[in-house]
């Protein structure tokens, strides 16, 4: 049998989770065109039913650690759903603050996954995009006359929104990405937007935002929230690891920091500025699970006959976890050790056809490098052994 690297010892064997055509498909991207005001009732109703008494739940089981952040997140969902949210403005505008890793992106594509059956379900605007001044005009057209009127398309135009709502839900998520990086002329071009729901392209069309969650993300403060988190020096370096009673200082500091960013006209227009927590161990534990099963599904959806099965055993898991755990990048760099340490050397072996379909790939650490482990910044190798789906 071929070998590659072993990960883990008395772990129940994972095996591969096998896609669903009629879940992997998703929803349609087109979604629902047309005025935003006008929405079919049944559609509502079946999205209503598809996420009432479980929003929260569904949320918290795919963003690890901050229910603190769905708590003030559902209500608006709700709200929209009941017909309550106030008219002329957007269905909610939240600010997501923190370190970086912690889960601010992947809470509005969790919510997407929910409301429409596809993390992708959403209009994402990368700000770092937008850091020159004269850059604004990409998001809403270049007015007539002026050179890129007809070359360059609006990002932000009713089709997009209504393209990104879905018959399962018409509430379209729209998402400003490190919006700190942004120009000051894109935050102030926001201020209509979050306040009345309406934004004038170049060429004089009027968008509606009323059927939207607007969700602002932003690495501002995420260095004082660290240094209260891990003092270097002094008492505060002494004393004991943060417990919860932390959190209200840290929204605290999360505040102050946009505050002294952002101008307060535009802090008025935000209905909930929310801080995230960085991840302790046990959430990183959680998340190493849910990034196991991702591969599990990524392989059966992508190989489909020639898929195999991957079992991860408890020394690798520990492995992945030491070498993943980063209070500086909190759960991107465990991806990233997943990608390095299990992906690719799964890669290697299915490249030089070592892997024949419907077998078992076992991923363990060694025991002998356990018991001495070997500096953090040293390469270490995996040896999975490949053995037959037969007991």
């Amino acid at each position: 049998m071929p070998d590659l690297g072993e990960l883990s010892r008395g772990v129940p064997s994972r095996s591969i989770v096998k896609s669903d055509p009629a879940k992997s498909d998703g929803v349609k991207g087109d979604g629902a065109k047309g005025d935003p005001g006008k929405t079919d009732p049944t559609k509502t109703a079946s999205a209503r039913k598809t996420t009432e008494g479980g929003l929260f739940e569904q949320l918290t089981a795919r963003v690890v650690g901050q229910a603190h952040a769905m708590e003030q997140i559902v209500p608006y969902v709700q709200m929209h759903q009941a017909r309550l949210a106030p008219e002329g403005r957007p269905a909610g505008v939240f600010l997501l603050l923190g370190p970086t890793g912690t889960g601010k992106t992947r809470t509005v594509e969790a919510l997407a996954d929910v409301l429409h059956g596809s993390e992708k379900q959403l209009l994402r605007v990368d700000c770092g995009e937008f850091q020159m001044e004269h850059e604004v005009a990409k998001l809403i057209g270049a007015p007539p006359g002026y050179l890129g009127h007809r070359e360059t398309p609006p990002m932000l135009t009713q089709n997009k929104l209504n393209g990104v709502a879905s018959e399962r839900c018409d509430l379209a998520l729209v998402l400003f990405d490190e919006i700190e990086k942004a120009a000051p002329s894109v935050t102030r071009l926001l201020l209509g937007v979050l306040d009345k729901a309406a934004l004038r392209l170049g060429d004089n069309t009027t968008v509606n935002f009323e059927r939207t969650l607007i969700f602002l993300t932003s690495n501002v403060g995420a260095r004082e929230l660290r240094k209260e988190l891990e003092p270097d020096f002094g008492f505060e370096a002494m004393a004991p690891a943060p417990s919860a009673g932390h959190a209200a200082k840290l929204d605290r500091i999360g505040a102050g920091a946009v505050r002294r960013r952002f101008p307060p006209e535009f802090m008025n227009r935000i209905d909930a500025v929310i801080t995230y927590r960085p991840l302790g161990s046990a959430e990183m534990v959680e998340i190493l699970e849910q990034q196991l099963e991702a591969l599990d599904r990524h392989i059966g959806k992508r190989l489909g006959a020639r898929a195999f099965s991957l079992e991860v055993d408890a020394s690798a898991r520990e492995f992945l976890l030491a070498e993943g755990t980063s209070s500086e990048y909190g759960a991107r760099e465990l991806k990233r050790t997943i990608l390095r340490s299990l992906t690719q050397p799964l890669a290697a072996l299915l490249a030089n056809e070592g892997i024949e379909p419907g077998m078992t790939v076992r991923a363990t650490f060694p025991a002998e490098e356990t018991a001495a482990p070997k500096p953090k910044s040293s390469k270490l190798t995996l040896i999975v052994k490949l053995q037959n789906d037969e007991p």
